[in-house]
């Protein structure tokens, strides 16, 4: 009997073919992923200490090939296609994102591996929005973009098949999981011929451009890939050398020696060639986008970060330096942010000592536990938007108002949404008591996690 493929390695093989399909697609990309090799290797050579931590931490093997893409659905049931697919792959829904928060007609999820394990493995993670034509007040032109996607079928019977066949009988053999991945790859391929002729593409382009890049063509080719570096301002500014146009802004929160969840810039979209009913015409959507990722943070810091990121935003000159004046307060070394329960981390057995500590705090200074700081594995609307209206019309910024809808999204995505703080709260208790139990000091184990 033939084994099954591991969900690990079909995403693997998924996301190697994605890679190299939108590299040929967006040649720019390619360059953008060359830039970003060349930074981190740099970075690692000029400091051995960082790649020793990431080493021992289990999180330099994934760097190269870490990735994250970004999709853009019409209808319910494409979200729900969607998440079928990828839980063939071992991704799962993680987050619920409401854009129209900053003035984007979407609400999202983020599909991506939720073990340890599988994260190490390939923390491949596809950023997933549904359309909300819900907050379009012109009924007319809602009723014409329903009948345009009801015409759409976004998942190939093939992939359709497999995907049934690896729920009924818990997975797919090597053979079935690379027909799989060559099926699937067709709902993110790009189409240079749109479903709509000109005018009715003007019309949605004149509600909203993300409107008309959703609804205009035969599927929601992937809009952008995105590699992780270990310097996003070195490759923001080295981006220009290599014929790339970087956004203004870095999207998150400010340099940091102890970085904090996710910073995000991005080469501006490209203005692409399409035929409208054989009419030539263009279409402005792909881009290549960049990530630095820091530590997840707990509830507090969480807050203190949209606080200060909201701060920065309303304040007047420069943006920059208003970002950094608005972060000073926060403890800015990762063992202050632990002791002062503000983010998360994964611990591990360290050195060998021969006298014990009877606390949590002077294990960790003794060197005999070694906490690491738990990567932030999600995103930030606010940042995520940013990237979005880098790359759309200017006049589009506030068309919508904040309408969150979590109950209407998860009814379309067929199951609830899982809540990352739950999932980095497990990593730090699980790894916590497993790395107490191995040093004889079970007991110092808090009775419930602090989250």
């Amino acid at each position: 009997m033939t084994k099954h493929m591991h969900p690990d390695d079909i995403r693997t093989l998924f996301s190697t073919a994605m890679s190299q399909m939108y590299r040929a697609e967006v040649p720019q990309y390619g360059a953008l992923v060359d830039l970003v090799r060349d930074v981190n290797a740099a970075t690692l050579d000029a400091d051995p200490a960082l790649k020793a931590t990431m080493q021992a931490a289990g999180e330099l093997d994934r760097l190269d090939v870490e990735r994250h893409g970004a999709i853009r659905l019409g209808t319910a049931d494409e979200l729900s296609a969607i998440r079928r697919m990828f839980a063939v792959m071992g991704m799962y829904p993680v987050g619920y994102y409401d854009l129209s928060v900053a003035g984007i007609p979407v609400h999202s999820t983020a599909f991506r591996p939720i073990k340890q394990t599988a994260l190490r493995r390939n923390p491949f993670r596809v950023f997933t929005s549904l359309l909300r034509l819900d907050v379009i007040e012109d009924a007319g032109l809602v009723e014409t973009a329903r009948a345009i996607l009801a015409k759409r079928q976004i998942v190939t019977d093939d992939a359709l098949e497999l995907i049934a066949r690896a729920e009924q009988v818990g997975g797919l053999t090597p053979a079935q999981a690379k027909r799989f991945v060559a099926a699937s790859l067709e709902t993110f391929r790009w189409h240079a011929e749109a479903t709509v002729d000109a005018d009715t593409y003007a019309q949605l382009v004149a509600a909203h451009r993300l409107i008309a890049d959703v609804v205009s063509f035969k599927g929601p080719h992937i809009n952008h890939l995105t590699p992780r570096t270990l310097d996003i301002d070195a490759v923001q500014y080295q981006m220009p050398a290599r014929g790339i146009d970087p956004k203004a802004v870095i999207e998150g929160p400010p340099r940091r020696q102890a970085g904090l969840l996710l910073r995000q810039t991005s080469f501006k979209a490209l203005d692409e060639p399409v035929q409208f009913d054989g009419q030539p015409g263009q279409h402005t959507a792909r881009f290549g986008e960049i990530e630095q990722r820091g530590v997840a943070l707990k509830p507090a810091g969480r807050a203190f970060y949209d606080q200060a990121l909201a701060r920065a935003r309303a304040a007047q000159g420069d943006y920059q330096s208003q970002l950094h004046t608005a972060f000073a307060a926060l403890p800015d070394d990762f063992e202050t942010l632990r002791q002062q329960d503000l983010a998360f981390f994964r611990y591990r057995v360290g050195a060998s000592v021969e006298t014990l500590a009877n606390d949590i705090d002077g294990l960790i200074a003794q060197g005999a536990l070694i906490a690491d700081p738990q990567i932030y594995e999600d995103f930030l609307p606010v940042s995520a938007a940013g990237i979005f209206q880098s790359n759309l019309a200017s006049d589009d910024r506030s068309n919508y108002a904040a309408n969150a809808n979590q109950e209407a999204f998860e009814a379309a995505l067929g199951v609830p949404v899982i809540d990352d703080m739950t999932l980095y709260a497990q990593v730090e208790r699980d790894s916590l008591a497993a790395s107490l139990t191995a040093l004889g000091q079970a007991h110092l184990l808090p009775p419930t996690a602090t989250v």
